[in-house]
């Protein structure tokens, strides 16, 4: 990705959750002027790609029905569309809605089932032709935070991951459409999350590019006992942000875009300078 100076650094996918209990914003934005005036502002403070999310998936949260999922998306797609030729991501399960936020103008799918979640996910994302990114998960949110387990979390979310994008593949998704994600909190504990940070070369040896999201996450506060609130924790969503960049990571997903916009482009012309 060229920037308007000579430094590159990761993309930066803002977040724009249109849901009433996503862990940090939900029931923030409550009418599409407000949600699509948020949208505008994160893309005028530097995001390359939006991802656009109708259904919470922290942990605990209950799935929403296809039809409420859609009517929160949609519209918003479809306005942020006619005023934006930009990448615009749905972060959604479900292959219907998928479908049709493509159709609204949405250019990626952002599946925390990486395209398990139902039947036809697999066909869907190949009918569709759109860039995909799969992410680990294991459970449903309900009660993926339970108890996780693994004997070795960096062996067994590489294997998962490197499995579901050969059987995308195999379904007709061209290969170089597509992300993985590590899922960070998604049945993992602060203690995996660091380790899948500090091995993320282990995902990028697949040869896939990798979307790292780490924003406002519970593990911040798992380091940083005293950062309670999402709000509270953007010193350590710019730490990680950064971290995972170092490591490889392609995109990172974020709350905060313009700061961490600045820090991606700082820390590519610090590296860009011991080159000189």
């Amino acid at each position: 990705m060229s920037l308007q100076s000579p430094v590159k650094r990761p993309l930066v996918m803002g977040i724009v959750n249109v849901t009433p209990d996503s862990f940090s914003d939900g029931g923030r934005l409550t009418t599409l002027e407000a949600t699509l005036e948020h949208a505008l502002r994160l893309i005028a403070q530097g995001a390359d790609v939006l991802d656009i999310g109708g259904e919470s998936t922290r942990p605990g949260s209950d799935p929403v029905g296809e039809d409420e999922e859609a009517a929160r998306t949609l519209p918003l797609i479809a306005a942020l569309r006619a005023r934006w030729a930009g990448p615009i991501s749905i972060d959604t399960m479900k292959p219907a809605v998928a479908r049709a936020a493509v159709a609204a103008g949405a250019t990626m799918w952002n599946d925390v089932s990486a395209l398990g979640h139902a039947p036809d996910s697999l066909s869907v994302a190949a009918e569709l032709g759109c860039e995909v990114v799969l992410m680990h998960m294991k459970g449903a949110p309900k009660t993926m935070q339970d108890d996780p387990r693994y004997d070795d979390v960096v062996a067994e979310v590489t294997a998962h991951l490197a499995a579901r994008a050969e059987a995308a593949v195999a379904a007709g998704v061209a290969r170089d459409r597509i992300w993985l994600d590590p899922g960070l909190g998604f049945a993992k504990t602060t203690a995996h999350n660091l380790t899948l940070t500090a091995r993320l070369e282990a995902l990028v040896e697949l040869g896939f590019p990798i979307l790292y999201a780490a924003s406002r996450k519970r593990m911040i506060q798992g380091v940083d006992a005293t950062a309670l609130d999402a709000a509270d924790r953007l010193g350590g969503s710019l730490a990680l942000a950064l971290e995972a960049a170092r490591r490889g990571a392609r995109m990172v997903r974020v709350h905060d875009v313009r700061e961490t916009v600045q820090a991606l482009q700082l820390q590519a012309a610090v590296e860009g300078a011991a080159g000189n």
